[in-house]
């Protein structure tokens, strides 16, 4: 029922019509690099692929919904979301893929948007690179509402999946102490090269999957990547680095939501388990042992 409430509002706003019966996997939150946007992005680019090769292919039906504005300087972000607008359209077009796969991007994500969307929201991704995120609120208001976490282990990630059980939630990637041993030796040109899927995705970016009124593709996100630029080195927040593990992630979650039931239960248990991060908890701790 939250699932159609959204999906009305989100015709009434925008005039885009969504499936309230496929699976809502959802990311909102600030457009930055270390929030890795572009690694979901990157993964439905893997997904597209796959089904554009394989129509036949028996794949849970999918809805991306992602909200998040950019700061008004910061360019890399704002390829970012081109990339997912890009994405979304070039799906759209393609009736081989649209009833298997959607993209949503909400350009003007607010609280009476997000008062529809957390209730309906299924997977919650918190796909900040280990070390980078400090705590995460929207994380707390996605579990409490029976969302999933799909995530890295990392700022309030860690408490949810204490709480609610790492049975009931989907953590993947490399830990701040798996980045420090590899931080001085880390090639994401190497992975690039020896995994084909990781390959055939970065690649939509410059290929002319996305080519448009002469804007050339993405060369910035893929150099960045591969190559780095003047003010950091290649791939600095690990996105091929953690690709692999969030891949399959995503393809646990996706097994497991054909059980709803199942399913079902580990949404329960999310929400059974957000008492936590109650705000009277938090001051009454601070009373206690703080102030």
């Amino acid at each position: 029922a939250n699932k159609v409430i959204f999906a009305q509002h989100l015709k009434k706003v925008t005039g885009q019509e969504i499936d309230p019966h496929t699976l809502f996997d959802v990311q909102v939150k600030r457009m930055h690099e270390y929030k890795r946007q572009h690694l979901n992005a990157l993964n439905i680019a893997a997904q597209y692929l796959y089904i554009k090769n394989n129509p036949n292919a028996d794949v849970v039906p999918k809805t991306y919904i992602f909200g998040a504005k950019a700061a008004p300087g910061y360019y890399m972000a704002k390829q970012m979301i081109r990339l997912i607008c890009k994405l979304g359209a070039l799906i759209d077009a393609d009736p081989m893929v649209r009833e298997k796969l959607r993209v949503v991007y909400l350009e003007d994500y607010n609280v009476t948007t997000s008062e529809r969307l957390m209730p309906a929201s299924e997977v919650s991704e918190q796909i900040s690179l280990a070390g980078t995120e400090a705590s995460g609120t929207g994380n707390m208001k996605f579990m409490l509402n029976g969302a999933v976490t799909l995530g890295t282990y990392d700022g309030a990630n860690i408490e949810i999946a204490e709480q609610a059980g790492l049975e009931n939630n989907y953590i993947f990637g490399a830990t701040v102490e798996d980045i420090a041993k590899i931080r001085s030796s880390y090639d994401p040109k190497g992975i690039y090269e020896a995994n084909p899927r990781i390959k055939r995705a970065l690649d939509t970016l410059v290929n002319g999957t996305f080519a448009d009124g002469g804007m050339g593709g993405f060369k910035e996100l893929y150099d960045s990547l591969l190559y780095g630029a003047a003010w950091h080195t290649p791939d600095q927040y690990y996105l091929l680095l953690d690709m692999p593990s969030y891949m399959e992630a995503k393809l646990r979650a996706n097994r497991d939501y054909r059980d709803r039931t199942a399913f079902g239960r580990k949404c329960l248990m999310n929400t059974a388990g957000a008492g936590k991060f109650s705000s009277d908890r938090a001051l009454k701790e601070y009373a206690e042992e703080i102030w």
